[in-house]
């Protein structure tokens, strides 16, 4: 039951579109007129001509005199269907136009709400937090490039020196065992080492 009380859907259909429907309708109607009238003046030619043949020249004259009527009928419609392409050129152009306008209103609407969102006074103070903003860090950079002594620079030179030996691995700390020094027996020196040699030359005589 509901569905029967239900509203209808809201046509788009408009007034400018219902008279743009009616006038091609029209239109169609009157071309459809005039290709009447063509076929009948082809008829009344052909019969003013066969009224001649037989002799009944006022009967042709009476057909042509009909002829030349319907001729300023088909030059009537003509200007009729001019008028009509003219009136619905003119009203399809003004709903364009009028889209137009609307469509130029729609954003005209939107951008006076997006300057309530961001005033001038907004966008101003904006542009003045940014400006504090950059002069603050270059306040910081002159500080920072142009602040230290020449002592503050070899202090820092230093701390990066000590930076780079930390991050450096360490040498390994096991030293190489040291080497024994071999102690050779002496030479025999004077007559001890004479008398020596004297006593292997003996030794060896007799072992011969």
């Amino acid at each position: 039951m509901g569905g029967l009380f239900s509203k209808k859907p809201k046509s788009r259909v408009t007034e400018q579109d219902k008279a743009v429907l009616q006038l091609k309708q029209q239109r169609d109607k009157l071309k459809m007129y005039q290709k009447k009238i063509e076929i009948q003046l082809e008829k009344d030619r052909l019969t003013a001509k066969q009224l001649l043949a037989s002799g009944r020249k006022e009967r042709a004259k009476l057909i042509l005199r009909k002829k030349k009527f319907q001729e300023s009928l088909l030059e009537k419609t003509d200007s009729q269907l001019e008028n009509i392409d003219q009136m619905v050129n003119n009203i399809e152009f003004a709903q364009i136009e009028i889209q137009v306008v609307q469509g130029l209103k729609s954003g005209n609407e939107a951008l006076n709400k997006l300057h309530k969102l961001l005033s001038i006074e907004d966008a101003e103070k904006i542009m003045q937090d940014t400006q504090e903003a950059i002069n603050y860090q270059q306040e910081i950079d002159e500080i920072l490039a142009g602040g230290l002594t020449a002592e503050d620079e070899d202090e820092v030179l230093k701390e990066l020196d000590q930076l780079i030996k930390d991050s450096m691995p360490e040498a390994p700390s096991d030293r190489l065992p040291e080497h024994k020094e071999l102690h050779l027996p002496d030479v025999p020196k004077g007559k001890l080492a004479d008398n020596e040699v004297k006593t292997r030359q003996k030794q060896a005589v007799e072992a011969s």
